[in-house]
């Protein structure tokens, strides 16, 4: 269960936003905060009191110590909380993955969207509190003979039916399993959907450029094309990744 603090100068945003997290069952408890100094007053209760904080729900634009502010300031606690900007305001989200922000959210905050958010402050958490995880090894079938690939060695995968093409360095391997599996099996492993029938690993994407209005990221010599409806969350998770 997570521990959440929400922190917004206008009191119906609050309000809002402090009813919606409320109403996921993953969240324990949400504190509340007026302002940004409010908020590090909070914090550093909760840290003296041997508590824990997963994250802060916060706005960007406030009086006295904005957002992006607040956020900076997080840099000097050893083990800071996750931040989610919640704002009106869609020109910051750059900055704000500078900063290492986990998410970035638009007002009126929709409840589905909150909800994504909260999942990735989950699995943060939990990624922190377990061992490092084991690179998986996918049994493939070559000439009549088994070969074992690592997700490492992965840089995309392909749909192709009921199959699935992974590729890597070496080759390319088709696999018994469907895209949709694979992409819900790897998908805190760093692997992404760019398109309905392409999986790519994020660590491998050497570019992401527009060509006609249409993205596209470069994968070793490879160029793959982001569908429309997946362009907005691909270039949101990259430069997560890239500023980071």
């Amino acid at each position: 269960m997570l521990n959440v603090l929400a922190v917004d100068d206008e009191a119906p945003a609050l309000e809002e936003l402090t009813f919606l997290l409320r109403q996921d069952p993953r969240i324990a408890q949400v504190a509340e905060a007026g302002d940004g100094a409010e908020a590090l007053r909070v914090l550093s209760r909760v840290l003296v009191a041997g508590d824990r904080l997963d994250a802060v729900f916060l706005d960007i634009r406030m009086p006295g110590l904005d957002g992006l502010d607040f956020t900076r300031l997080l840099s000097g606690f050893a083990a800071p909380p996750a931040v989610v900007f919640v704002t009106a305001h869609d020109g910051f989200a750059v900055a704000a993955y500078e900063l290492g922000a986990l998410d970035y959210l638009l007002k009126p905050v929709r409840p589905e969207r909150l909800a994504k958010a909260v999942h990735r402050i989950a699995e943060a958490v939990r990624r922190t509190s377990e061992p490092a995880a084991v690179d998986e090894v996918v049994p493939v079938e070559l000439g009549g003979r088994t070969r074992l690939v690592t997700r490492s060695s992965v840089t995309y995968a392909e749909a192709h039916g009921d199959y699935v093409r992974l590729h890597t360095a070496d080759g390319s391997y088709l696999v018994r399993m469907p895209l949709n599996v694979l992409a819900k099996r790897w998908e805190t492993a760093g692997f992404i959907r760019i398109h309905r029938s392409t999986l790519v690993a994020a660590g491998h994407i050497s570019e992401l450029h527009f060509d006609g209005g249409r993205a596209i990221v470069q994968v070793g010599e490879e160029l793959l094309t982001v569908s429309r409806r997946h362009t907005r969350e691909v270039r949101d998770q990259l430069i997560r990744r890239f500023r980071a």
